[in-house]
């Protein structure tokens, strides 16, 4: 897993560093289609449910499982991609989200606001700790940013399979604390975090996730390994830290 997800991340870096005004989203699905092939992994979005894609591509107020087409990229767009991988039958699971050319304010700090909350929630991925340690970690620190952790979607375990259990929500289910987290666990880490609403819906096309308000949305997540010296990130991309010190939040 630990090669899965270093060929994903360097998969992302190049998915990042192409987006820009004038690219479709299609365009960047190829890429990634291309990318995992070349590194002899299986594209393991293609034909999950039937999904047609390698790559999903949300924009703006598109949460999650956006359709890769013909739409352009403007200028200021808050684009989110998300992308899996299969190398000798062990999954990488990873996303993040980046601006394309110049954006607001606004887009830049939520989206520093996600890939902390992301931060938190993997320091918090301890043996001992329980699931729902995750999920407090990540809501508390949304919610005090003035910001909403999407209900709808949630976080997993990985390993042969894209989803497996545990399910890894990105807030408190009061009364439910989840496992306790043990030295073995891999789980995909994934707060989706809106900057209105916390409610979403479905598009037609049956994947794309957008806002109940059509306010924006970013996403951030990582493929992380929780072991006895504390969590490790299988998909951490360059000028990442993978290991993260003992001694986190809890």
């Amino acid at each position: 897993m630990h090669e899965a997800g270093r060929i994903l991340a360097a998969c992302l870096t190049h998915l990042a560093e192409i987006v820009r005004p004038g690219i479709t989203t299609l365009d960047l699905n190829n890429e990634a289609d291309t990318f995992i092939r070349e590194h002899g992994c299986i594209p393991g979005f293609l034909g999950y449910y039937d999904y047609p894609y390698s790559l999903c591509v949300s924009v703006n107020d598109e949460v999650v499982h956006g359709m890769p087409g013909s739409r352009v990229l403007e200028e200021g767009d808050l684009v989110s991609l998300d992308c899996g991988l299969i190398k000798d039958g062990w999954w990488a699971d990873s996303g993040l989200s980046v601006g394309c050319g110049e954006v607001s304010e606004e887009v830049q700090r939520l989206m520093a606001v996600t890939r902390e909350a992301l931060q938190r929630g993997i320091e918090a991925a301890r043996p001992h700790n329980r699931i729902g340690d995750i999920g407090r970690a990540v809501q508390t620190y949304v919610e005090a940013q003035g910001y909403s952790v999407v209900r709808n979607y949630v976080g997993h375990g990985i390993g042969r399979n894209m989803h497996e259990p545990p399910q890894v929500p990105n807030y408190v289910i009061e009364g439910s604390p989840g496992n306790v987290l043990k030295a073995g666990y891999v789980l995909a880490i994934e707060p989706m975090v809106n900057a209105g609403t916390p409610k979403v819906r479905v598009l037609d096309d049956g994947w794309t996730v957008v806002t109940a308000d059509h306010r924006l949305s970013c996403y951030f997540e990582h493929t992380v390994a929780v072991t006895d010296s504390g969590p490790v990130v299988l998909t951490a991309r360059a000028g990442e830290a993978a290991a993260v010190p003992t001694g986190g939040p809890p």
